[in-house]
């Protein structure tokens, strides 16, 4: 859904509305990265999404897949390491004040302290707190490092929003982390000169990337218009049934 002509509105769809296509596409999502290079049954699964700039739907794709594993009964927690323009608490109703940078910083010692539960089952949140000076530092740091070694222990899957690949470089620096990484494009908005680039950055970093999201197609045009119309008529054949 459409906020304004420049940015995705960002919803829980897949809460909000679980029967809909688009919250299929979520799950169809999820399987993907489940049934890929790891073992299903593996504890603390680390998986980083970010886009090539911004607007184009990274932290609406994140928060909805977060709460498709957390649905499927992963114990699931959602790191907002975007700690420049955080928006992950918002879209949860979660004050920001103490977060990620509150931990890192040594303000706060205990990482429970920033941990927060979500009004989804399963689905906990470590908010970005307030800003700081210095984000890749503190997120190159081993107090981050020590941070996501205690969540493997403790959480089945943890997902990371990152900043945008072309903006600042925090999301590489979160790939030392990170089991699975996911890139978000957005149909007829990213650049194809920028999504050259951030291919070309993440070749460099020697990370896997996972796949690629195309976000924002709409049942009208040929990327979405078929899978679309199967889904409704699958469902619709099954409520006359």
């Amino acid at each position: 859904q459409l906020a304004d002509s420049d940015k995705i509105g960002r919803r829980m769809i897949t809460h909000e509305d679980p029967k809909s296509p688009i919250s299929e596409a979520y799950r169809s999502l999820r399987t993907g990265l489940l049934y890929s290079g790891l073992n299903n049954e593996e504890k603390g699964r680390t998986v980083l999404i970010s886009s090539p700039g911004p607007g184009e739907g990274k932290t609406t794709t994140i928060v909805n897949l977060a709460i498709t594993f957390a649905n499927l009964g992963k114990k699931t927690i959602l790191v907002d390491t975007d700690l420049r323009k955080p928006v992950t608490h918002k879209v949860f109703n979660i004050d920001s004040k103490v977060g990620l940078s509150s931990y890192l910083s040594g303000n706060k010692k205990e990482q429970n302290s920033v941990i927060y539960n979500t009004e989804v089952d399963n689905l906990s949140i470590i908010p970005c707190g307030i800003i700081p000076p210095n984000p890749s530092e503190m997120l190159a740091s081993s107090k981050m490092d020590s941070l996501i070694d205690n969540l493997k222990k403790e959480y089945d899957v943890i997902l990371f929003d990152a900043p945008p690949l072309l903006a600042v470089t925090d999301a590489f620096v979160c790939m030392n982390y990170i089991d699975q990484f996911v890139l978000v494009v957005r149909a007829e908005h990213t650049q194809k000169a920028g999504l050259d680039r951030a291919l070309e950055q993440i070749k460099q970093t020697q990370t896997p990337l996972q796949g690629v999201i195309m976000n924002d197609v709409s049942a009208n045009n040929k990327y979405g218009g078929g899978y679309y119309n199967y889904y409704q008529y699958y469902y619709n054949s099954d409520e006359e049934s």
